[in-house]
């Protein structure tokens, strides 16, 4: 199984996105999975749970900081910028389709393009 699918497993175990995008790269972070838990707990339903900046999103972001190298504003912004082409929004509200009842990506989706992207950017 590969890591998007791990990480989109780990989620419906109960962890939220964050959660499982971070855990996803337990074995190239310098961090063990219990504390990358922890880092992404207040990362679920959209950052700080008021349908923010998506919470896989965000984990993609630290993991970035975290392993690539130059990885500074340009960089994440352009990683903010795919995401959102990709999955169409970069609002886990938006995403949900809170308040539309248009869901633009489900949160599995968005997990699995986390993951890839943080990949491709972080050396995976």
């Amino acid at each position: 199984m590969d890591s998007a699918e791990q990480a989109v497993q780990d989620k419906h175990g109960g962890m939220n996105c964050a959660q499982a995008v971070l855990t996803a790269f337990s074995d190239v972070l310098p961090l063990p999975a219990e504390t990358l838990r922890s880092l992404g707990a207040g990362f679920g339903i959209g950052m700080g749970t008021f349908g923010a900046t998506c919470g896989a999103l965000c984990a993609a972001q630290m993991i970035c900081g975290l392993k690539a190298e130059q990885f500074g504003p340009a960089k994440a912004r352009e990683l903010y910028q795919q995401f959102a082409a990709e999955c169409g929004s970069t609002f886990c509200g938006d995403l949900k389709g809170v308040g539309t009842g248009h869901v633009l990506c489900p949160c599995d989706d968005c997990v699995r393009c986390a993951v890839k992207l943080a990949a491709a950017r972080a050396g995976e």
